[in-house]
């Protein structure tokens, strides 16, 4: 739909709010550099209070930044008003017009444009179809559906065309299945635009199954700009590893190259760029581990339940209270509660922070 993929650059931005209660001043965001692909779908993911919705409304118009610019395409937009940008806003409220049908809803941006009317029919027609509501333009949006409604918001904010199109926790207001059916809908309908999508959540699920990149914030910062996978992966530090799935952290010393020392044992571990000597926290994801009768790591069952798909395990290694979903457990041996048993990695599985 969008006539032109528009890229969106944020140059050393930063936000600066008075605290009501200190009344100092505090980073909202603070030196954000971000560079955003045409045509991706990129989420700003972040516990409440990061500086995720902060960014989006500063890129959108509504908040404007103390510090650096912002560009979309090759064009610093500070200066423009929300109107004068060429962004959209998928509200978490929706914020349809309850007295207009799905028509109106959709054509309201295109009327006061000006358009021709055959020209909005046409367009309204179409976005209809993308978002799954052809046959319903005559429906009045209070006889809708959760799902309904956002879809409508969504054709609302498609059917102008923006170069970027903005998405403010779009699904929150869902139950869980709906969400989940919603941000394949999402994701499908940007892919067919063809257009640059920003959108904000705090559900780490939701941006791991949407987005080409993540930007993980904390307390103003941007932590880590890269693929869902890269991040789960191959975290920048300890909050990132902690907020982007479920993780294990095992002291460890370098020993070699990709050699940590962890309880006493040696093992395999990506250790970047530390040198030999240094301390780390090692990451384990609880899908990264097993339990068996031999190996070199050795630790004692504090838990263990099944649960269809896997058997999830406590185990204390240590001083540590270790993680671990083995899963297809049918074939495997199960271990009780209070049973000693070793710790085994699959390969590539730990890394060192």
């Amino acid at each position: 739909m969008a006539k032109e993929k528009k890229g969106v650059r944020l140059d050393h931005i930063s936000k600066i709010y008075k605290d009501p209660k200190t009344g100092k001043d505090f980073y909202a965001v603070k030196d954000a550099n971000l560079e955003i692909e045409p045509g991706s779908f990129v989420t700003l993911l972040g516990p409440s209070g990061c500086g995720k919705t902060t960014t989006l409304r500063m890129i959108a118009g509504f908040e404007s930044p103390d510090e650096g610019e912002i560009y979309l395409g090759n064009e610093p937009i500070n200066a423009l008003t929300p109107n004068k940008r060429d962004t959209a806003m998928v509200f978490q409220s929706y914020a349809l017009l309850p007295h207009y049908n799905i028509f109106d809803n959709v054509a309201y941006g295109l009327k006061l444009r000006k358009m021709d009317k055959n020209v909005i029919k046409k367009k309204v027609t179409d976005i209809l179809a993308l978002v799954g509501l052809e046959g319903m333009e005559n429906r009045m949006t209070n006889q809708l559906s959760g799902g309904q409604q956002q879809r409508v918001a969504l054709a609302r904010a498609l059917v102008i065309e923006p170069g970027v199109l903005l998405f403010d926790e779009p699904l929150s207001n869902l139950d869980a299945k709906l969400r989940v059916s919603m941000r394949t809908e999402i994701r499908r309908i940007q892919q067919e635009a063809g257009i640059t999508a920003i959108y904000v959540t705090h559900d780490q699920s939701e941006a791991m199954a949407i987005s080409d990149k993540v930007i993980i914030m904390n307390k103003g910062n941007v932590e880590q700009i890269s693929t869902p996978q890269e991040a789960y992966y191959y975290p920048n530090n300890k909050f990132v590893a902690d907020f982007i799935g479920e993780a294990n952290f095992l002291k460890g010393k370098v020993k070699a190259q990709d050699v940590v020392e962890i309880n006493g044992a040696d093992v395999k571990c990506a250790t970047g760029s530390m040198q030999a000597g240094a301390e780390c926290n090692v990451v384990l994801r609880p899908e990264g581990a097993s339990l068996s009768d031999k190996g070199s790591i050795k630790g004692k069952v504090m838990y263990s339940c099944f649960m269809g798909a896997y058997q999830d395990y406590h185990v204390l290694i240590g001083d540590t209270l270790v993680k671990i979903q083995e899963y297809n457990p049918k074939n495997s041996k199960i271990y009780k509660v209070g049973d000693e048993a070793y710790l085994n990695f699959e390969d590539n599985t730990l890394y060192a922070l």
